[in-house]
């Protein structure tokens, strides 16, 4: 009654076809004694199952990665949960630097920061593409044809910068683990100064960033261009003078905007950050510290999703939960990096038999994704095993050893039907 077809398979035929296509089967043990929820909004964080101290996991910034829609993935989550009658507790993790704080930081630079929704973007919001390099914030003219990459300050110099990299052997390792997790890593010059027309890698090299704490390079720029080329990056070449009018701060998961170089603006595609696990803050005021050295305009739009944190805990609060925000900050010890090993699994919080921990949580696992997008037929949840496998996760779904692969609740409501009114198609 919720709206969602049912799937056209059932429980064993789905651990078959994921099993089948590079998937992994987990199975649980125990019964459920979930005190709360957790819905993680930090980017390639998690949290893990603990079987004497159980808790339901929800990474909602997974929901992001997968292009769903996120108001339907947690609006499903919360619903899972009440129909299988565990604790309408929720807490809501969000990084500890707000959009608001970003432009207070800012505004306190004496830039002009305003916070937009990623509504209000229409048309200039595009998905994140394998194929696209992950290239400089520049926004003039380039020699590059390879669209739809995330944007940060000098390309994968920014990454190296961040982390105080100043070899070149660690450099070919980061162009080496962009790769890794689905980026076309890339650095660039331009038609005037070659290999020095990166200004982000000029002012690092000529140690503009000193008095900030980050230590030069031990390369100049043709040396780190060729040790990014030997390693399988991309060399760009960018074209004409700057002109860029505003600086957009994207917040937006997997999403970025494009460079027009008659209408130049710097990206700055701030959740690639955390992505590869650099210090947010940081990477965030080199960032304006480079537009300011350059003579870049001070005026910023950070864009944020159209959902906020408030929202959904009003929204829980509004089904009768007790919802409250919480920051990373104050879950040290608990949030854990996500591994590339790690399972991508049920937000179950019952003990089991994988030992594969550091994956993303969602509902019933992949099946979460198939469910959100009313996929329902064997070959397309063979095709979101690869695609979760391409995107450096392990898929998984589980059962459990007490009703075998009908032992996921979220999939047993899916298929018998308890969905329905929400619109998800059954399998």
């Amino acid at each position: 009654d919720m709206g969602y077809p049912r799937p056209q398979f059932d429980a064993d035929q789905g651990a078959n076809a994921v099993e089948n296509a590079g998937g992994v089967i987990e199975m649980h043990h125990g019964s459920h004694a979930e005190k709360v929820v957790y819905i993680n909004l930090v980017e390639n964080k998690t949290l893990e199952p603990d079987e004497d101290d159980q808790r339901f996991i929800v990474d909602g910034w997974a929901a992001g990665k997968f292009g769903l829609d996120v108001p339907k993935f947690l609006i499903a989550a919360a619903a899972t949960v009440e129909m299988l009658g565990g604790p309408k507790k929720a807490k809501i993790v969000i990084p500890s630097i707000s959009p608001a704080q970003i432009a207070e930081a800012l505004q306190g630079r004496g830039w002009d920061a305003e916070i937009v929704t990623d509504a209000s973007m229409a048309g200039q919001l595009v998905d994140v593409r394998p194929e696209g390099i992950l290239k400089c914030v520049d926004g003039r003219g380039s020699d590059n044809t390879r669209m739809g990459g995330p944007k940060m300050p000098g390309g994968i110099y920014a990454i190296a910068h961040n982390r105080g990299v100043t070899s070149i052997e660690g450099l070919k390792q980061i162009t080496k683990e962009v790769a890794s997790k689905g980026h076309v890593p890339s650095v660039h010059g331009d038609h005037s100064s070659d290999m020095l027309g990166c200004g982000f890698f000029k002012l690092w090299v000529t140690g503009r960033f000193d008095d900030m704490g980050y230590p030069r390079p031990q390369f100049d720029a043709d040396q780190g261009a060729n040790a990014v080329e030997n390693a399988g990056g991309v060399i760009e070449m960018h074209h004409g003078s700057h002109a860029e009018k505003v600086v957009y701060i994207n917040l937006v998961e997997n999403k970025t905007l494009e460079p027009d170089e008659d209408d130049q603006r710097f990206i700055v595609d701030g959740w690639a950050a955390g992505k590869f696990g650099l210090d947010v803050p940081k990477f965030l005021i080199a960032a304006a510290a480079t537009v300011e050295m350059l003579g870049g305009p001070k005026k910023a739009k950070i864009v944020i999703p159209s959902i906020s944190p408030a929202q959904i805990a009003e929204a829980l609060q509004g089904r009768g939960w007790d919802a409250e925000i919480v920051t990373d900050a104050s879950m040290a010890g608990q949030l854990v990096d996500v591994r590339p090993e790690g399972i991508l699994k049920c937000v179950d919080g019952r003990g089991s038999d994988n030992t594969r921990m550091g994956g993303p949580k969602m509902p019933g696992g992949i099946y979460a994704i198939a469910h959100n997008r009313g996929v329902t037929s064997i070959e397309g949840l063979k095709q979101i095993t690869k695609e979760v496998a391409s995107k450096g996760h392990v898929p998984s779904v589980h059962g459990d050893h007490s009703s075998d692969m009908l032992g996921c609740g979220f999939f047993k409501l899916w298929v018998t039907g308890r969905f329905d009114d929400m619109g998800y198609p059954r399998p």
